[in-house]
């Protein structure tokens, strides 16, 4: 054990043991487990939530998380001897310490202002608790994201060389508590398609980690590059080395397509850091995010709940904006719902470019009415038109819709959660694509537990390919459903992209590619299929 601290606790001394064995029984919805419990301390439910814990640790030998919502749970009883018992337990069985410093803090706090608690931060010596975050890459630029133990100053310096010779600079930007002690910081001035290292200087001390990435080719230039995309990422520990296969098929950019933590309480903003933090604390999630390119959207578990909405207006229901000052605490993303940067318009829809294919990333969830309702609508009237607007200027010889959810039909029998309610605006934006003759658009989206490619056919325009991921750590798991050009869910998956616009016919190649990085299925499609007749 890490641990010299000696305790008396029999309790102590017989989980330690428990936690050399950590063995963990799946359950079916894993991702659920504690985050419930956190929900009920949040609740004032403590008592309960101490005694479901407790039971599932008699099943489920050295679960971490459970130890952790234990800690969580004598300090709301501000039993704070056992809940750094419960700290030691965790920490000795290769929990990260800074867990507890992320927090929730304000659940957390009674234990963390504690001497003793204290004494354990000096001696862990966190000040970086998650990060870094790669994102916003361009050929020229790129920003880093982090959050650390206090508000101090961040700095990021960048080489081609590891060895660190002759660094550009970043701007130095604080981390603010009211963004949940995080900061972005951006470096400008960076040499096209170049593979450079990095390293972060937190409170003036570096850091010892070099990770590296590469800046993305000229703007606007052919190219062949490879992406992935997925949504369905509960926390699942057993499925956490998903992010290990993603990060050695060494891909140009990474795009979240919702349903990326399950949180499912929009009004608990304890829960949500909680969602956020598990994984931002996973190895092999920080090892993958530090170097390849993120870009997110949210779905309904990351938003609201299952299935739901958030209706026309801006600051109704309440827990609206700060869900989405949630989320914007907790991404790299190059800018939000159409550029801006306060509560007039939020929202999590944006577009980027890597080289000339274009990406138009939607928001699903903020917007949305009701399906049932009178003429539904998925994106809202802001997000259409800037939709349009973006679409119309694209001169990319690729345009890439990601959706949180399915645009095909009969993807979910029964319900109108997809595309599938909202059929009248799919078509004013199929038919936009008409109309205005706007080639090379594919169709991405996640949401259903699998992964599949389909056909949408068009009377009046080229046939739309639809490619679909969302099972990429998910312990649950959906069913295929006839009329795919193929379809896979036997185990944990990804969606891989390779374009190739140096062609004299540019073709884009879709992969499923499963947890053990094995190729299930692939689908070639080039430019010329996807242009309309003029």
């Amino acid at each position: 054990m890490n641990s010299k601290k000696k305790s008396s606790s029999l309790f102590l001394v017989c989980t330690m043991l428990l936690l050399s064995a950590a063995i963990i029984c799946p359950a079916a919805q894993y991702k659920q487990q504690t985050r419930n419990m956190i929900s009920l301390i949040v609740d004032g439910k403590t008592d309960r939530a101490v005694g479901q814990m407790g039971k599932y640790l008699e099943k489920n030998a050295g679960d971490l998380e459970s130890i952790y919502g234990l800690a969580v749970a004598y300090t709301q009883k501000q039993d704070l001897g056992k809940a750094l018992d419960h700290v030691r337990m965790a920490v000795g069985g290769g929990l990260p310490f800074g867990r507890f410093i992320a927090g929730p803090r304000d659940l957390l706090k009674p234990l963390t202002d504690s001497a003793e608690f204290k004494a354990l931060a000096k001696k862990h010596g966190q000040e970086l608790i998650h990060g870094p975050m790669l994102g916003c890459v361009s050929d020229r630029s790129a920003k880093f994201w982090v959050r650390t133990a206090n508000e101090v100053p961040v700095q990021v310096l960048v080489a081609t060389s590891e060895k660190m010779r002759s660094p550009i600079k970043s701007n130095i930007a604080k981390t603010n508590k009211d963004k949940d002690y995080t900061a972005v910081v951006a470096v400008e001035g960076l040499k096209p398609d170049t593979r450079y290292y990095y390293e972060l200087l937190i409170d003036g001390k570096r850091q010892p980690r070099r990770p590296s990435f590469s800046t993305f080719p000229a703007a606007g230039s052919k190219a062949k590059f490879q992406i992935g995309f997925g949504g369905g990422a509960g926390y699942t520990p057993q499925y956490e080395r998903m992010w290990n296969t993603i990060a050695s098929n060494n891909l140009t950019a990474f795009l979240f397509l919702g349903d990326n933590v399950y949180i499912d309480h929009p009004t608990k903003r304890a829960v949500q850091q909680y969602c956020y933090y598990r994984r931002q604390s996973r190895p092999e999630y920080r090892s993958f995010v530090a170097s390849t390119p993120i870009y997110a959207i949210w779905d309904d578990h990351d938003f609201t709940t299952n299935d739901g909405w958030g209706g026309p207006e801006i600051r109704e229901p309440k827990w609206k904006i700060p869900v989405w000052h949630t989320f914007v605490n907790n991404w790299n993303n190059p800018y939000y719902a159409g550029g801006s940067e306060d509560e007039d318009q939020p929202g999590c829809w944006f577009d980027f470019s890597i080289n000339d294919v274009d990406f138009f990333m939607l928001d699903g969830r903020y917007y949305r009415t009701k399906p049932k309702s009178e003429n539904p609508s998925m994106l809202g009237e802001v997000q259409k038109k800037w939709l349009f607007k973006k679409l119309k200027g694209s001169t990319g010889t690729f345009k890439v819709l990601a959706s949180p959810v399915p645009w095909a039909f009969g993807v979910k029998p029964g319900s109108r959660d997809p595309w599938q309610g909202y059929k009248a605006e799919r078509e004013e934006i199929f038919s936009f694509l008409e109309a205005n003759k706007i080639d090379g658009v594919i169709l991405i989206s996640a949401d259903r537990h699998r992964s599949e490619a389909r056909t949408i056919e068009r009377d009046n325009g080229y046939t739309l390919y639809e490619f679909e991921s969302s099972r990429l750590t998910n312990i649950h798991t959906h069913g295929l459903i006839p009329g795919a050009i193929f379809g896979y869910n036997k185990k944990c998956s990804v969606g891989l992209i390779t374009f190739d616009t140096t062609l004299a016919d540019p073709q884009l190649t879709y992969e499923i590619v499963n947890i053990d990085n094995d190729l299930i299925h692939t689908l070639t499609l080039k430019k010329s299929q996807l242009t309309h007749k003029r």
